[in-house]
């Protein structure tokens, strides 16, 4: 099965009027917790994104917390490596907190669900430099940005998918009048 089939069959694309995490509004949410509920979904996108990096000498994998807490800790497990979770810290910062070490030198994989303008990831990876890390691969579930973003690391989706999103002030879904949907839990 493939990883939209993954998706799609669990019930994780959604359709209507949807605020993103980014601010954005969006025709298209892929909630990957529906996709996460099962087990063995899970197992093989974490599994895709641990053979990509797998000779890339990845010592640590780290991810945003909630979903990242999922992802970073599956796929170090199929790595054989630890696992660490970045927390919130401010509106736009993330921290590691709870013990989780960072040794100067060390490479981590930067590990999170769905990539639209990449400011989770980068706000991992600035956490990450903070403790002379460095950030040696991005992984994610899906990819559905609308321009490539440089993380100054090499980036593997399971899933690039096309899903335009709008600014609030330019939303055609605004404009209809669709009522707009705040999924999740950010």
């Amino acid at each position: 099965m493939n990883t939209e089939e993954m998706f799609r069959k669990s019930g994780a694309i959604l359709e209507g009027h949807f605020l993103l995490t980014s601010g954005r509004h969006s025709p298209v949410y892929w909630e990957k917790f529906r996709v996460m509920q099962y087990p063995e979904y899970a197992q093989q996108l974490c599994e895709m994104i641990a053979n990509h990096f797998r000779k890339q000498s990845i010592q640590l994998v780290a991810g945003p917390t909630t979903a990242g807490i999922i992802l970073a800790f599956e796929v170090a497990r199929q790595m054989g490596i630890r696992a660490i979770y970045a927390e919130k810290a401010g509106e736009k910062t993330f921290t590691f907190r709870r013990g989780a070490a960072i040794n100067p030198g060390d490479r981590v994989l930067v590990v999170d669900d769905v990539l639209t303008t990449g400011g989770s990831i980068k706000e991992v990876i600035s956490a990450i430099k903070e403790r002379n890390g460095i950030a040696a691969g991005v992984g994610v579930l899906v990819e559905r940005s609308e321009q490539t973003i440089d993380f100054s690391a090499p980036l593997f989706a399971c899933h690039h998918a096309v899903a335009v999103s709008y600014s609030p002030d330019k939303c055609p879904l605004c404009d209809a009048k669709i009522p707009l949907v705040k999924p999740g839990g950010g």
